[in-house]
C-alpha cells in the first residue's frame, strides 16, 4: 500500500471516503467494497482521508482516537487498499463547499470509476455534502456510487461513537464484536515508584497516551503482549490515589505468573473486563488485600 500526503493525478480508481477512526467492523465493509469493486474491474483502490479528524481543526479539539494513528493506517492496509491519500484538513479544505470538494478534489484528481462511503458520510463546508449529492452527480462525472447501509451487531449500530461510549463507560466486554479487537493501550514501559514490588505485585507501567480516548478508571482483567507472547494480567488504570495522589493517568499492568523485567520494552495491553472502579485505600496492606481479590477475579475470567 502506498501512503501519499499530497494530491496527485491518479485516475480510474475505486475510492472510498471517510476518516475510519478505529477501522471498526462497519468501516471494514466500506473498505472491502471499494477493494472488491477494484478487483472485479481491474482497477486500483484508494482511501481519501485526513491525518487528523476534521473536528480537531473545526472545533480546535485535541485528538482522542480509538486506536493509534499508525494502527489506523495498518488496519486500512490489511483490507487490501492500494493507496491512502493522507491529507491535511486545513483552512483551504474546510472552506470548500461540498460541490467544489467533489468537483475540484475528488473528480479532478481521481476521476473515480467507483465511490464508496458509509451511510453517514458528510463532506464540504457545513457538512452539506452527503450520499444524496454523491448519488446525484454519478452520470455527470462518470462514476458509480455505493452507499453502505448501517452495519449492526445484535441490534447495536456499529459506530465509532458507540465504541467511544463503551470505552469511557468501561464496558470492555462489548467492544470486540464492534471494533474487531479488544480496546488496547500500547507504549514503552516507564519506571514507576516500585511500590508494587514491596507488596508482591510488581507492575509494568505505561503513561496513558494523550491522543487516545480515556477509558474509565479502575481495575481490569487484561492481556499484555510483548515480543510475540501474551500474558494474562490485572491492570490498574488511574491516578494511584493510595500511594501518590493526583497526577496523569497511568496504566499499571501486573502480569500473572511472570517474573521478568519489562522496563523500556514496548508492550500492548488489551483491557478485557472492568473489575471495579478506582479506589483509595487506607494502607498498603489494604491495597494488597484488594489486589489479591482482583487476581482471583482475573484467574476465574481466564478459566
Amino acid at each position: 500500500m502506498h501512503i501519499l500526503e499530497k494530491l496527485d493525478y491518479n485516475p480510474d480508481l475505486s475510492i472510498c471516503l471517510g476518516f475510519f477512526d478505529g477501522v471498526h467492523q462497519g468501516h471494514k465493509v466500506v473498505l472491502k467494497n471499494a477493494v472488491n469493486l477494484a478487483g472485479q474491474n481491474g482497477l486500483k483502490s484508494a482511501v481519501i482521508t485526513f491525518k487528523e479528524h476534521p473536528l480537531c481543526y473545526l472545533q480546535n479539539r485535541t485528538p482522542r482516537y480509538i486506536i493509534p494513528p499508525e494502527d489506523r493506517l495498518e488496519l486500512i492496509a490489511q483490507q487490501g487498499i492500494d493507496y491512502i491519500y493522507l491529507l491535511d484538513f486545513d483552512e483551504e479544505i474546510a472552506d470548500l463547499i461540498a460541490y467544489d470538494y467533489l468537483k475540484d478534489v475528488i473528480v479532478k484528481y481521481f476521476r473515480p470509476k467507483f465511490i464508496t462511503t458509509g451511510f453517514n458520510h458528510y463532506f464540504g463546508a457545513g457538512k452539506k455534502g452527503d450520499s444524496g449529492m454523491l448519488r446525484a452527480y454519478q452520470n455527470e462525472y462518470g462514476y458509480k456510487y455505493f452507499e453502505i447501509p448501517p452495519i449492526t451487531y445484535e441490534n447495536t449500530l456499529i459506530s465509532s461513537s458507540k465504541i467511544r461510549q463503551l470505552v469511557t463507560e468501561g464496558s470492555m466486554e462489548n467492544i470486540k464484536n464492534l471494533l474487531g479487537c479488544d480496546f488496547y493501550i500500547k507504549g514503552r514501559v516507564v519506571t514507576g515508584n516500585r511500590i508494587g514490588r514491596t507488596i508482591s505485585f510488581p507492575t509494568a507501567n505505561l503513561e496513558y497516551p494523550d491522543n487516545i480516548i480515556k477509558a474509565s478508571r479502575g481495575a481490569y482483567v487484561a492481556m499484555t503482549e510483548f515480543d510475540g507472547e501474551k500474558y494474562p494480567s490485572i491492570v490498574n488504570l488511574g491516578k494511584r490515589p493510595t500511594v501518590q495522589g493526583a497526577h496523569n493517568v497511568l496504566l499499571e499492568a501486573h502480569l500473572l505468573d511472570f517474573n521478568g523485567n519489562l522496563y523500556d520494552k514496548d508492550i500492548k495491553v488489551s483491557l478485557l473486563k472492568k473489575i471495579r472502579d478506582e479506589q483509595k485505600f487506607d494502607s498498603l496492606p489494604a491495597l494488597k488485600q484488594q489486589l489479591v481479590k482482583d487476581e482471583q477475579s482475573a484467574r476465574e475470567f481466564f478459566k
